[in-house]
């Protein structure tokens, strides 16, 4: 299986990167390619062009108005609200998910909303 591939905003801890990858992801981090100070709108393009899911931290990209999903090739909304101790938990089911879903089309115009007890898809 081909893993998905991703672009790590900056505010992606390292654990949650190296999480992904040892489950066969490719991560590509923001640093590699962008300042970290760089603009959402800069992020966002970014991910586009390289054709990956944005995975973030920031809450601004789980806004639907300014993000709307489906102008996008796949958003994924981490939310931990400060609590990196439930990391592994949130971690485990992300994976697992992205094993169940492993189409890279599947991402495509959905915003994934991911909490250590849910993921809910928007469209």
């Amino acid at each position: 299986m081909m893993g998905l591939q991703f672009l790590a905003d900056h505010c992606v801890s390292n654990a949650i990167v190296e999480s992904l990858c040892e489950n066969g992801h490719a991560v590509v981090r923001l640093r590699e390619h962008l300042p970290v100070d760089s603009s959402d709108s800069e992020v966002i393009a970014l991910a586009q062009k390289l054709d990956v899911i944005l995975l973030s931290l920031n809450g601004d990209f789980a806004d639907i108005v300014t993000y709307p999903p489906s102008n996008f090739g796949g958003i994924i909304a981490i939310q931990l609200r400060n609590h990196p101790e439930s990391n592994p938990q949130l971690m485990k089911r992300l994976c697992t998910f992205f094993t169940n879903q492993s189409d890279r089309d599947f991402y495509r115009g959905r915003l994934l909303l991911v909490e250590v007890h849910r993921i809910r898809l928007r469209q």
